[in-house]
This record gives C-alpha cells, structure tokens and sequence, in this order.
C-alpha cells in the first residue's frame, strides 16, 4: 500500500495544491528547496517570488474546505500520492509539468503496472466502439492496464472493454477526484473503483473546465508506455493526448479508417506525422515490450535499497525476489494472493512481477501472475 501522510504533512499538501497560482511546478520547485510540505508553505507565506494569490491563501486558508479534504483522505481505499514519495508513478515523474501529487480512489497499485492508453472521440461509430473495447480486450488479458479518460465514446469503451475481460483500468478525471463527469458514467466509475482505480491531480469538488481537460492528457499519457488514438476528427482532444505523448516520448499508434469518415482524419494526421498505423492489438504488444524496459528501470530504483535489485540476475541476488517465486506456481495467483503468501507489499510486488515477466520469468494474465 502507498505511504500514507501524516495528518500535519498532509493538511500542509491539501494547501500546496489548492494555492492559486503555484502550480505543480512551483509546488515542486518548494519541495526541492524545502523538503517537507510543511516546510514549503511556511517559507511560501514569506517568499516574494510567490505569486501574492498564493501567499494570501497560505497565510489565510479556507480551513472548512482543507477539512473536507482530509475527511475524503480518510475513506478507505483514498490516497494522496505526493511526488515525493516513493508510491508516485516512475514514468510520471520525468513528463514536462509533471503532476506535485495524484488523488488516487480504488487500487493504487495498477499506477505501477504497464499501462496502455486508449483513446478517441467521444461521438465514435459503432465500429471504432467496438475496436476499443478489443483492443482493451486483448491489452489486459495481455497482463496490461487500459488508462483512459472516462469520457463518453471511445474513452468509456475502452474502460468497459478492461472490465469486461475481468481486467484492470484506470480513469484519469479532469475534475476532482470525487467528481464523475460525465454523469451518465457514474455506474462506469463505480465498476472501475471495483476493479482499478480514479486517479486526478484535482482536488474534491473541482468541477469540470475546459482547461482541466488538457491537463488530464498530459497525465493519462505521462502514465502509459504507449497511446492508442482508435478515432478522432481533426480537432479532437484525442490528438492532444497523443500529441503529448509523443512529447513524452512515448510510442503513439493510430487505426486507419475510410478516407471518407470524418473521424478517420485525425489518425490520418497522426500517421502521418510519425503515429505507428496498427490494425491489431498484437502489433501495439510487440512495439511496447521494448518499452517497457522504460517502467521496468523506473520499478528497479522504486525498490532499490529494500534489496540490489538494480543488478542482475535479480531473482538470485536478492532474497524478495527468491521469496517471490517460491510463492509462485504453474496456477496463477492475483496479487493480494501474493501479498498473503510472501508478506511483501503490494506495490512492491508489483515491481518485482513486472521486472520478473521482462526477464521471461513471470507470465501475466487478467491481473494473475504464475511461474513460465
């Protein structure tokens, strides 16, 4: 489970990430000065170069709205993951204008798993709703978790697709954590909190802005080996996903469609300006099993200094990961089986099974994992 804040530390975040005009790059820029959230907003309420917004806030804050926060904190399976802890995404780290912290509802693990981002226009046609929902399909029974943006259209059919093949998924909202937009996804976001997890660098309550919406992108990217843009007309959301991706890093893959669909253009354009053209979720697994060394690295110093797993052969230099496949058999175990059987924790396990399939040890399917 991640590391949990302090209730001071904590109260001191909610204040970072609520002070108009700081930003996660300024938080971030506090915390690498200061150290402590608690010691950011103390030398904040006194730095010049603080936008005077924020040092008002700091000085002064809405104390009633602070409290609902660590009241939503309070509910189980509620996290607040901070940059500075070890629980925050590796990937997510290095992105331009990385995230200070993460709102996490449901499992917080899978924001350590390989994820593949699928996503599209939300008017798509009953055939790109269909793809999407394969290629979620074949992505998780491929040992992947499907992140998306809980939009209507593609976005909601890639979610369904995941669950629907008893997989994982994550929705990452443009709103606040405890905010579903839209609406007639509250039954969707229920299922996903079952089987995955909410994630949003929003605070409660934060209603949806056409602003928040690009900011969403940057993270559902930032979080995924690769992004899959399914359809999408010229001056879709989607191609800024994908344009963010691509900025990232990070692979980009669009389906072709007719010449005559106005929802084709967008992955045309892609294609053309250096998307891989894919036409079967296989093709997207053989280009990210080289990229997922990527995550693998960033897994490797997650836990490095709980064991030298940065050095190999892991599973025979380090005594977790012996322990590890000693609880492993030919029957594959979901992860908090896993987390009975050795005693480890569940985000390390997760590394370690991530690092362990790489290396052709692991098979992973639907969310269970057995010895090769």
């Amino acid at each position: 489970m991640p590391i949990e804040l302090d209730d001071n530390e904590a109260r001191a975040w909610l204040m970072l990430l609520r002070a108009p005009g700081l930003g996660g790059a300024g938080i971030r820029e506090l915390i690498g000065r200061h150290g402590s959230a608690a010691a950011c907003v103390e030398a904040a309420r006194r730095e010049a170069r603080i936008a005077e917004s924020a040092r008002a806030w700091l000085a002064a804050p809405d104390t009633d709205l602070i409290d609902g926060d660590l009241r939503w904190l309070q509910a189980p399976e509620h996290q607040l993951i901070a940059c500075t802890s070890v629980d925050f995404p590796a990937l997510l780290h290095d992105i331009p204008a990385a995230p200070a912290a993460l709102f996490v509802a449901g499992d917080p693990t899978c924001l350590w798993s390989p994820q593949i981002a699928i996503v599209g226009s939300r008017n798509a046609t009953s055939g790109g709703l269909a793809n999407a929902r394969a290629f979620a399909k074949a992505f998780v029974q491929a040992g992947n978790v499907v992140t998306s943006g809980l939009a209507e259209g593609v976005d909601g059919a890639a979610h369904e697709g995941a669950l629907d093949a008893e997989g994982k998924t994550i929705a990452v909202l443009g709103t606040g954590i405890d905010v579903v937009y839209p609406r007639r996804h509250e039954k969707l976001a229920e299922r996903i909190l079952e089987h995955g997890a909410l994630v949003s660098e929003f605070p409660p309550g934060i209603p949806g802005k056409p602003e928040n919406f690009p900011r969403r992108n940057r993270i559902i990217a930032g979080l995924s080996l690769g992004t899959l843009v399914v359809e999408a007309s010229l001056n879709s959301g989607s191609l800024i996903t994908a344009r963010m991706a691509a900025e990232q890093g990070r692979e980009v893959f669009a389906l072709p469609g007719t010449i005559h669909s106005p929802l084709a253009r967008g992955c045309h354009r892609l294609i053309r300006d250096g998307a891989k053209l894919v036409e079967t979720a296989e093709e997207v697994l053989e280009e990210l099993r080289g990229v997922g060394n990527l995550l693998a690295e960033g897994l490797r110093r997650r836990i490095d200094g709980e064991g030298d797993i940065a050095s190999a052969p892991v599973a025979v230099r380090d005594p977790d990961y012996v322990r590890l496949l000693a609880a492993l058999d030919a029957q594959p175990a979901a992860l908090d089986e896993l987390v009975a059987r050795t005693g480890l924790t569940a985000a390390a396990l997760s590394s370690m099974l991530l690092v362990l399939e790489l290396d052709g040890a692991v098979v992973a399917e639907n969310g269970r994992y057995g010895r090769r």
